[in-house]
């Protein structure tokens, strides 16, 4: 009976590492998830068009608004850009 204590512990001990560690993978998840991030693109060096000119590289004007540079979501939050949905 010892035994049994000890495995059903033992799998408890387990499973409780693994569920209070899965909260932290999906946030560190979130921060590293590409986004477009609108306003810290430098000029030439944007991902996309917009209504001012049709392609990536493109943009004449560093940290246009309406120019995006696609980089994971913790770094655009650190950039101070914006993230439209």
């Amino acid at each position: 009976m010892n035994k049994s204590v000890s495995r059903h512990a033992l799998f408890a001990a387990a499973l409780a590492a693994v569920t209070s560690a899965a909260p932290l993978a999906a946030h560190a998840d979130d921060a590293n998830a590409k986004v477009n991030c609108y306003g810290v693109s430098k000029a030439g060096q944007n991902d996309c068009g917009t209504d001012a000119h049709s392609c990536a590289g493109q943009s004449t004007k560093s940290n246009d608004p309406s120019d995006f540079k696609t980089m994971p979501r913790g770094t655009c939050e650190k950039l101070g850009g914006k993230i439209k949905s």
